[in-house]
């Protein structure tokens, strides 16, 4: 897809590239996979298509429209500038395998406390975290009471599981003061994960919207919020109807507990059942 050289002039971040035939490659397919999992009060994504105007236009963000300059499609040739972003203590707007969200340093107390401002969130309610990797998890919360298995068979995908932090957790303080757990994610969703692998550390995940405002489904939901962002990072609607990831407590030996349904409970509590986890009914 070639774009006009006015049309190129609108995207200032992107211009250079569609201003010149000689380096016009278009703008690459997205690349998500669809998923079953979720975050302690969190979100994720799934879809696979090109960046076309038909696209843009989905979302209400036609061509016709002032595009600012912090707004990317979500592929791997802009994965670089997310990653150095998150570094530099700065928060994003990300697709997932559910919804979109917000995502920084959760090891960096300031980037924390600007999600909380820029959500309007009250600093008491408890943000999850997402990992590159299963394997990853271990480095931030306590995993050796888990069936084994376990952790690959939920994820990745819209799950969050709650676990406990422990004294070996790399985690700051500051990330959720005063509890013990903490809410994990490995979205289904190629994009964010390669960002948190890049980071070197844990993204603090929230969705996308104002404290107590539906999620969003579309960088247009929460275009007001926009502004807050380095890099507000399109992958296009997503298909999971505003239902963010199943939340389950897995920090009692041999037990579960759903904390919220989110999209993907029937086939969670079928994976725990199978690995011989009895529902906590405390």
């Amino acid at each position: 897809m070639n774009f006009p050289a006015k049309i190129a002039e609108k995207l200032p971040v992107l211009g250079a590239r569609f201003a010149h035939p000689s380096s016009n490659r278009g703008l690459p397919k997205l690349r998500f996979l669809n998923s079953r999992k979720h975050q302690i009060r969190g979100f994720v994504l799934g879809l696979s298509t090109k960046m076309e105007a038909s696209d843009l236009k989905t979302c209400g963000l036609g061509l016709g429209d002032r595009i600012t300059r912090a707004v990317l499609p979500a592929t791997e040739d802009y994965v670089n500038e997310a990653i150095q972003a998150v570094k530099q203590g700065k928060v994003i707007a990300v697709p997932t395998d559910t919804l979109y969200g917000f995502a920084c340093d959760a090891c960096s107390a300031e980037a924390v406390h600007r999600i909380y401002e820029i959500k309007g969130r009250k600093q008491t309610s408890p943000l999850a975290i997402c990992v590159g990797d299963v394997k990853d998890i271990e480095r931030f919360a306590v995993t050796d009471h888990l069936p084994n298995d376990l952790l690959d068979s939920l994820l990745p995908g819209p799950v969050t599981v709650v676990l406990m932090r422990g004294e070996s957790s790399i985690l700051e303080k500051s990330l959720n003061p005063g509890l013990d757990s903490i809410g994990v994610r490995v979205p289904d969703s190629e994009f964010i994960r390669v960002i948190a692998r890049g980071s070197g550390s844990a993204l603090a995940l929230t969705s996308a919207n104002l404290s107590g405002q539906p999620s969003s489904v579309c960088i247009k939901d929460f275009e007001n919020l926009w502004e807050h962002c380095k890099y507000v990072y399109d992958g296009g609607l997503l298909p999971s109807g505003r239902a963010g990831s199943t939340v389950v407590d897995l920090t009692r030996l041999g037990k579960y507990k759903i904390l919220r349904p989110g999209s993907a409970m029937e086939e969670t509590v079928a994976i725990l059942q199978r690995h011989s986890l009895q529902e906590d009914r405390q």
